[in-house]
């Protein structure tokens, strides 16, 4: 074949590979662009003020998932711009980042210079990224939108290792402005997740296995890259340090000891393995449960401890293998090791980055078993991987679907027990069966401060069972006295008892730990009014109207408030008018208006 006519057949084949790699994983998530907020979706978007307005971004609320992350809460705050709490458009941009995330991968396997992937590096390049694009367990990290921390941190990592490649690969002024592409990269993604922290030890370990055959060679050719990548990390510790430990829930000054973690992740570690050869079942939720030393661990230790001596064997003699070894355990270690996570001691969605070296060692062994077939096996595998990835998107569908399988499958989850309550509470004729999860979840741990706050806030809509609300709110408040909705509840069921001075006390304490926080304000104005303080009422409504301008009810109940003074009727027009354009089939706010009209 003649030198042209080769170079755009392989262009048509590299393109033809880009379309499958969009078109399977389109295909396997087409189905979850209408997923709702669930979990961490809540506090990283609908609660989130921060990303309403692109300038302030970039400084996303300590506490949450968002917190100490600019990048992703950047992301975040385009999409509000683009569909504000509607979720197709998020989900359309998780897709698309995963979708890079293969083609990105896709570039570094065809570049890597390895004999067990030669030999038609393209299709074996393709196979790699098929596999794992469409493996059910990145599920949590593409069909669930908070995870998004993780799909993009992995999408800067691996850009970060693509453009070294390339950089390395060409002279002159290409090759630095890919060195350049991948120290910005690495930058991004430490802003992104903590995670990142390993990117430039990989970086370095991919250069001495696959390009300059040893540390010293790496850093003498390309030091100016590696000053670039390792600055990087001045970013993540700008980051890090004024969060303290994500609000101390991740660190040695967590609630979790640092040894009974590093024994669950001895456990967590031998699952993620299990998972990636036979995906079944995932968990949404794993909990915060720590497991004790026992004999049932010592499976688990001897499986861990093997590979990582394969690993430190094969990065000396090795060097590829231990590569891929090293790869697994590095990019696990932020949040797999020995360092407390305490929200999550487990989660599938860690696996993102990990499960492509397990990926690419399967594809190397099916290249070895089945010869000229292996792409035939290949493809049964990929069609097999994204029915399992269509029927876990399933029970995404709903918040409830998606707790209750949880609940199935870790029944000692506490956590699990109080979402799916919260999601049956919406439900009508559902309530008894929240109480229920919600006296489970007590039960499971009776000091979980939310349990017995969310049982006393369905309680207090229960006619006849106001005390015993009183009583759960009261107990939230013994066991964390600055849980500002646990002082939001008391007062609504204080409220509800009549009690209305005490209550004001509460919501007062609520907004005193929270200043941004529209109901308690709302609830705040009407019990003032309630009591015939009209003005601090109006006052507290229109501070609600601050944090959420375009709510209709907070304008509907001000307006009313503003019509028991006849000097502020037109306030009060104002303010009927508002609720009539938000609301245009309002017929209470409009008969109201005419009449304010007519006088």
């Amino acid at each position: 074949m003649e030198p042209a006519r080769a170079g755009r057949s392989g262009r048509w084949t590299t393109l033809a590979c880009a379309a499958t790699l969009a078109a399977a994983p389109a295909l396997a998530y087409w189905r979850t662009f209408g997923v709702p907020l669930v979990f961490d979706d809540i506090p990283s978007i609908a609660s989130n003020p921060t990303i309403r307005h692109l300038g302030t971004s970039l400084f996303p609320p300590a506490g949450s998932t968002v917190g100490g992350r600019p990048v992703l809460n950047l992301s975040l705050a385009v999409n509000y711009a683009i569909s504000g709490t509607a979720v197709w458009s998020y989900h359309a941009l998780n897709l698309l980042i995963h979708i890079l995330s293969g083609l990105a991968l896709f570039g570094i396997v065809r570049r890597t210079p390895s004999p067990r992937l030669a030999g038609a590096p393209t299709l074996a390049a393709l196979s790699v990224a098929l596999l794992w694009v469409l493996h059910p367990l990145d599920t949590e990290s593409v069909t669930y939108i908070a995870q998004r921390a993780e799909s993009l941190m992995g999408l800067f990592y691996l850009v970060t290792l693509y453009s070294f490649i390339r950089g390395s690969g060409d002279g002159g002024w290409r090759g630095c402005a890919w060195q350049f592409v991948a120290v910005a990269a690495c930058a991004l993604g430490m802003a992104t997740k903590e995670v990142m922290v390993t990117a430039p030890v990989i970086v370095l370990l991919y250069d001495r296995a696959f390009l300059s055959g040893s540390f010293r060679d790496a850093l003498r050719l390309r030091s100016w890259a590696y000053a670039g990548l390792a600055a990087s990390w001045l970013v993540l510790v700008l980051l890090v340090l004024p969060a303290h430990g994500r609000a101390n829930t991740a660190g040695f000054g967590s609630a979790v000891p640092w040894h009974g973690y590093a024994l669950t992740q001895l456990a967590a570690v031998s699952r993620y393995l299990g998972l990636c050869f036979w995906p079944s079942p995932l968990v949404f939720d794993y909990g915060t449960d720590v497991v004790a030393l026992s004999q049932g661990l010592l499976p688990c230790g001897l499986l861990v401890s093997s590979l990582l001596a394969l690993t430190a064997w094969a990065l000396v003699r090795r060097p590829a293998l231990g590569f891929l070894g090293a790869c697994f355990f590095l990019i696990l270690a932020p949040s797999s090791s020995i360092v407390p996570v305490a929200t999550q001691t487990m989660a599938e969605h860690r696996m993102y980055l990990p499960l492509i070296p397990l990926v690419v060692l399967a594809v190397v062994g099916i290249r070895g078993a089945f010869g000229r077939a292996a792409w035939a096996a290949v493809s049964a595998i990929a069609l097999a991987l994204l029915g399992a990835t269509w029927q876990r998107n399933e029970t995404y569908r709903s918040a409830e679907s998606l707790w209750s399988d949880t609940v199935r499958k870790r029944p000692g989850n506490e956590r699990a027990h109080l979402n799916l309550a919260l999601e049956l509470q919406k439900s009508p004729g559902h309530q008894h069966e929240a109480i229920a999860q919600l006296e489970e979840a007590v039960r499971l741990n009776p000091g979980y401060a939310e349990a017995h706050n969310d049982l006393g806030c369905v309680l207090e809509a229960i006619p006849g069972r106001a005390n015993e609300a009183v009583n759960q709110c009261e107990q939230a408040l013994r066991l964390d006295p600055e849980y500002a909705d646990a002082h939001y509840n008391l007062g609504n069921a204080l409220c509800d008892q009549g009690r209305t001075q005490e209550a004001t006390a509460h919501y007062r304490e609520a907004l005193r730990i929270r200043p941004d926080f529209p109901e308690a304000h709302c609830n705040l104005a009407s019990a003032l009014g309630s009591l015939g303080r009209r003005a601090d009422a109006i006052a507290q409504y229109e501070e609600a109207l601050r944090l959420l301008p375009d709510d209709p009810t907070i304008h509907y109940d001000l307006a009313l408030e503003l019509l028991r003074d006849p000097g502020r009727k037109g306030e009060a027009m104002w303010h009927l008018a508002k609720v009539v354009r938000l609301q245009p089939d309002n017929a209470s706010a409009r008969r109201l208006l005419e009449q304010a009209k007519a006088q």
